[in-house]
């Protein structure tokens, strides 16, 4: 079982970049998937989630509320992170996590989750 953050990249201020969270081994339908990043220097923040399939719930945070979309494709069995808008302050490593048991809300992000994926880096800069 594994999950996989990627789509990372350097962009300039302004641009966009679309993160994916892909499994191996598990169908993502029926698990809660959050976004989390980390700055160099900073605590790991939880800045959006999605609850299962049949639910469809949503979470940001309000660092990127309104800039950041999280959607769901069955088909490819992964989640998506869109990034808009994106500042220098949005650079980070960014990984992704599922989780059965916990829904997704403001503390979803406080439990230790079942599975969380290797990051990939986002680097906003001109």
């Amino acid at each position: 079982v594994q999950l996989q953050a990627s789509g990372g990249g350097l962009v300039q201020p302004g641009g966009s970049l679309r993160l994916s969270c892909s499994a191996s081994g598990f169908p993502l339908d029926y698990y809660n998937i959050g976004w989390f990043r980390q700055a160099p220097g900073k605590w790991r923040e939880g800045i959006s989630c999605i609850s299962r399939i049949d639910d469809g719930q949503t979470f940001y945070a309000d660092s990127v509320k309104g800039r950041f979309t999280i959607s769901r494709d069955k088909s490819k069995n992964a989640v998506y992170l869109q990034l808009n808008s994106l500042k220098p302050e949005d650079t980070a490593v960014y990984y992704c996590a599922a989780d059965l048991r916990y829904a997704c809300g403001t503390a979803y992000f406080s439990y230790q989750l079942e599975y969380r994926g290797q990051g990939t880096l986002v680097t906003v800069s001109s």
